[in-house]
């Protein structure tokens, strides 16, 4: 049975993954723009290597967080639906995960296009 602790711990899990979505997105720019600059330096070929082996590691985490980010997601709309059925309409928790649900529904909107 869904309470309203469930609902709240539900809703924080969704607003860590989107902080690291949005962190992972930050350091691909950050190490993106640092590997260009070693190329345009000439730096060594194994510090270059090495360098597009971070980028690399930090791009795969992406897809890693969008992944996550459905997954609870789906997660917190069941739990709040389920509360929902029974009687539990208002409130803080209540407010906050729709907001929640909002503002991840509207990323994933910008991602697709």
């Amino acid at each position: 049975m869904a309470t309203l602790r469930n609902l709240k711990i539900k809703t924080s899990t969704c607003k860590r993954i989107v902080k690291e979505l949005n962190s992972y997105e930050k350091e691909v720019e950050r190490e993106a723009a640092k590997t260009t600059d070693m190329k345009d330096k000439g730096a060594d070929p194994y510090d270059l290597k090495q360098q597009e082996s971070v980028l690399a590691e930090s791009r795969m985490m992406i897809p890693d967080c969008h992944k996550r980010l459905e997954v609870a997601l789906t997660d917190l709309k069941g739990t709040l639906a389920e509360l929902e059925e029974s009687d539990h309409k208002e409130g803080q928790e209540i407010d906050e995960a729709r907001s929640t649900i909002a503002e991840v529904e509207q990323l994933f909107q910008e991602t697709d296009v």
